[in-house]
């Protein structure tokens, strides 16, 4: 494929740091970055219904390759009309490679440089993943953004086990990138991303960023982060394995999703991130608030007939109170997992719109410091 797709364009770049904000144009509608994207593991984010989803306002969410290749699989989805007509999800879809799935579930897995071979966590059963049906699966699924197979390697590996990961990485992504151009002369419309690794080795991740680069692919994912780092570590080699990527590509780093971590992505220069926190904190009784996270089922909102976060203009802060969402948690209600889930999604994609206002009027590096300074004071 001779000419780059563009899908980015960059709307402000901010008077203060690398922060930026943009437009993805993808195939089910345009993207605002920075974006949060909710992950629905099985075309679905958990306690949250579409309609919920939609009137928060996204305009992307993921999906799991793992998961819905073993069930339903991706001939069942493809016949559907793809995720969206399975789902009824009528924006845009990321899905991941289900490298991710490899890396925590080692014990049921062999890499080699074919491919991946693996035990399914729901009946045993051996399946074996290549970087071209990774890409063909995700082109059944109608993935609007497809990321490549890769091996991802945990903070504390030695250097040989990181070398050998990122050479597979690198050789997976020539391999993936050649079954995704055949299938867009098929039709499918979808983007491929490529995923910088390396490791915690400052080389590597020079390597490994300038290889991804070197694919002129359309936006650029970087991955192995997250996996048990300081968050010291965290900063440091995202804004490491920046200054080896283009600044016209849109960047997304994989599986981050709270505050400090979204803002120093943002500080970086990074433009999309994901994480299932915000849902699984919910349904583990944990919101967010602007003064740091509150635990509702602490016996001190029993007779608290507050707002969750009195800041926060969503209908469930707008709604019920502290003390009625603890019964619900304490009961086990259906009902306290929909309400958490949409409260946390709802705060993340707040925060995600005051970001990108206050790059766009050259104040972000203000906005990060008094938001932090609030949220770590506690309730």
């Amino acid at each position: 494929m001779a000419q780059v797709l563009k899908i980015f364009d960059i709307k402000h770049k901010s008077s203060d740091g690398k922060a930026r904000t943009g437009v993805l144009h993808l195939p089910h509608g345009d993207v605002q970055t920075p974006v949060f994207m909710p992950v629905g593991t099985n075309a679905t984010v958990k306690a949250m219904p579409k309609d919920f989803l939609e009137d928060i306002d996204f305009e992307i969410i993921l999906a799991n390759t793992y998961h819905l290749f073993l069930r339903p699989g991706p001939d069942l989805i493809k016949e559907a009309g793809g995720l969206h007509g399975f789902s009824q999800w009528k924006r845009n879809f990321l899905t991941d490679s289900g490298g991710f799935q490899v890396f925590s579930l080692s014990k049921l897995r062999k890499i080699n440089p074919e491919g991946v071979k693996f035990q399914s966590h729901i009946d045993g059963s051996y399946h074996m993943f290549t970087p071209e049906n990774v890409v063909e699966t995700q082109a059944k699924f109608n993935s609007d953004i497809q990321m490549q197979l890769d091996v991802c390697t945990g903070a504390g590996v030695e250097r040989k086990e990181a070398e050998k990961a990122l050479k597979i990485t690198s050789d997976w992504l020539v391999r993936a990138k050649k079954e995704w151009e055949n299938q867009r002369e098929k039709g499918y419309q979808g983007i491929l991303f490529p995923i910088v690794q390396g490791n915690f080795f400052e080389d590597l991740r020079q390597q490994s960023a300038e290889f991804v680069a070197s694919q002129e692919l359309p936006g650029i994912a970087i991955g192995g982060l997250s996996v048990g780092e300081t968050g010291e570590e965290f900063t440091h080699f995202v804004n490491h394995t920046v200054k080896y990527l283009p600044e016209d590509k849109p960047k997304y780093v994989m599986g981050i999703g709270t505050p400090e971590y979204i803002l120093d992505s943002v500080q970086a220069g990074i433009d999309m991130f994901d994480c299932v926190l915000p849902t699984r904190n919910a349904r583990n009784g944990s919101y967010f608030t602007h003064k740091g996270m509150l635990s509702i089922k602490q016996e001190r909102w029993i007779h608290d007939f507050g707002p969750v976060d009195p800041e926060c203009k969503c209908k469930v802060c707008q709604t019920y109170s502290r003390s009625y969402l603890r019964h619900l948690f304490k009961e086990q209600e259906i009902l306290s997992s929909i309400l958490a889930s949409y409260h946390n999604l709802y705060f993340l994609h707040n925060m995600i719109k005051e970001i990108r206002q206050a790059i766009n009027e050259d104040r972000f590096e203000a906005y990060r410091k008094d938001f932090l300074e609030k949220f770590h004071q506690g309730l």
